[in-house]
């Protein structure tokens, strides 16, 4: 094939991005210059960072299988003509170094790497590049400033990546498990991987679960599989005595679903049109004897820590967030609290920050506000946390 019949098929297969933003893969390799208008060498950039709290899908999927992930990145640098490919791994990953270190020499050893793989002409170098160990790494521009040994702050946009990434040349950065998919789409064709899913969204996903849920995991499921499914099915239910309330679909930086929203299926265009994102479709799960407050704060001080400091809205809006919700679970909090919080909320939306870091902090806090009003409401009134002595 040649590399455009692979974009082709890719595209095709309707593969949306698994690491959150679900952005057309192969419409994403399309926009490298090829041919006569590329100058300069290419690059790929395999996302395994990871680091988003609730998340934990690409680690199953490099410890259990590093040469799915390779015969992917290959197929995907061959489809974009890359020179280069940096595997960026979240250093806390120790076992799905080793064997990806291991799968690696093994590739070289066999000629799938290195010049001239299987007497193609086509050649390609992949590095694995143990991470520092930042959030903000896992915001592709921000990762890309961190393989050239910079802060990982994030890039302006324009240019974007695939025509001005690495070093100023061209560069796809494309997610662990999206790539995990490719090898089968180019062995069994775009229609059979659309045919995987319950909805046009072509493929299977790997959805998790952690919480109060009798049997937290990970499956590997039709894409489009409903919330009820996921969670009464594969996840077991609730653990005797915790009742369901609501949880955030695809890790920390989503917005919280509830009761209502249990039969919706999850892919990207119905959890967007109920609200929130299916990001990495993993649940975190929150029960009727855990505190909403209590776990937003957890949340925030997260992400507050982890801002780069690049945009004041991010770093003082976040750092303002936790404060608030510091004294809420104090018992200091006041009514206008709430309403300084709905006003964060606001304020770091989409279009006001300088990446994604911000308005995906603000999810969970401003539909936490939404859902569980009361929850914060009874903060302020009884001075407490009503979850401190249970």
């Amino acid at each position: 094939m040649e590399p455009g019949a692979v974009q082709t098929a890719v595209r095709d297969a309707n593969l949306k991005g698994r690491g959150g933003a679900g952005f057309d893969a192969g419409q994403k390799w399309s926009f490298v210059p090829m041919d006569e208008a590329a100058i300069g060498p290419k690059y790929l950039v395999v996302n395994g960072d990871e680091m988003e709290p609730g998340s934990f899908k690409d680690r199953l999927l490099m410890e259990g299988d590093p040469h799915q992930l390779l015969e992917g990145a290959i197929i995907a640098a061959y489809a974009i003509q890359a020179d280069v490919v940096y595997l960026f791994l979240r250093w806390e990953y120790r076992l799905a170094a080793r064997r990806l270190e291991r799968a690696i020499a093994e590739a070289y050893g066999h000629g799938l790497l290195g010049r001239g793989i299987l007497g193609s002409g086509f050649s390609l170098e992949l590095h694995l590049h143990i991470s520092g160990g930042r959030y903000m790494c896992g915001e592709e521009t921000g990762m890309l400033n961190a393989i050239e040994g910079r802060r990982a702050n994030p890039r302006s946009k324009p240019p974007f990546p695939q025509t001005a990434g690495l070093w100023g040349n061209p560069t796809v950065v494309n997610n662990v498990e999206t790539l995990c998919n490719v090898p089968h789409i180019i062995n069994r064709g775009a229609d059979w991987f659309r045919a995987l899913s319950w909805t046009a969204e072509g493929g299977t996903k790997i959805y998790g679960a952690s919480g109060r849920v009798a049997s937290p995991g990970a499956w590997e499921l039709p894409l489009g599989t409903t919330l009820r499914e996921l969670l009464e099915q594969h996840a077991g239910g609730m653990q005797p005595g915790y009742r369901f309330r609501g949880l955030l679909p695809g890790g920390a930086s989503t917005d919280f679903l509830t009761t209502d929203h249990l039969d919706i299926k999850m892919d990207f265009a119905s959890v967007e049109a109920a609200g929130s994102r299916l990001g990495t479709g993993t649940m975190i799960v929150l029960d009727d004897r855990s505190c909403p407050v209590g776990m937003v704060l957890n949340l925030e001080r997260f992400f507050a820590r982890e801002s780069c400091g690049w945009c004041t809205p991010c770093w003082g809006g976040l750092r303002q967030a936790v404060q608030l919700l510091e004294g809420l679970e104090a018992g200091r909090g006041r009514e206008e609290d709430l309403a300084q919080l709905e006003s964060l909320a606001a304020m770091l939306a989409p279009g006001h920050t300088f990446c994604a870091l911000a308005p995906g902090a603000a999810e969970p806090l401003g539909s936490a506000l939404r859902h569980f009003r009361e929850d914060f409401e009874r903060h302020v009134r009884e001075a407490r946390c009503p979850w401190s002595e249970r």
